[in-house]
């Protein structure tokens, strides 16, 4: 995390890094487990976003940060989160091949849905 935050401190210029560089084979060991979906339902809707393309993955982004910050700001349940997102990916017509004007609208669309969605969790 040191590398991430001397970036944001010094953004949008770039000072020095004095940390060395990641050699993975140093490492002592890394393990990768197959993802609990049933624990992260969103990783299962942000895969299916991609999958679908288009505005899909617009539409999760905006949808998630509106839910975050509902959760974070206590308006919601931490498992409101996923049930959010779906309700905007499930409402919205996915455009393929979107301008960047229809990529910008669905992200405005998605997050008056998740607002929505946070009202009514209430």
């Amino acid at each position: 995390m040191r590398i991430p935050i001397l970036y944001s401190l010094s953004y949008p210029e770039r000072l020095p890094n004095p940390l060395p560089k990641l050699n993975l084979l140093e490492v002592a060991s890394l393990t990768f487990e197959k993802p609990k979906y049933d624990v992260f339902p969103c990783l299962s809707l942000a895969l299916e976003a991609g999958k679908t393309g288009g505005t899909a993955p617009a539409v999760l982004n905006a949808a998630n940060e509106i839910a975050v910050n509902a959760f974070l700001n206590k308006k919601i349940k931490y498992m409101d989160i996923p049930k959010i997102v779906e309700a905007a990916l499930n409402a919205h017509p996915t455009i393929h091949n979107p301008s960047l004007e229809q990529i910008l609208e669905a992200d405005s669309w998605a997050r008056k849905e998740a607002e929505k969605a946070v009202a009514q969790s209430r």
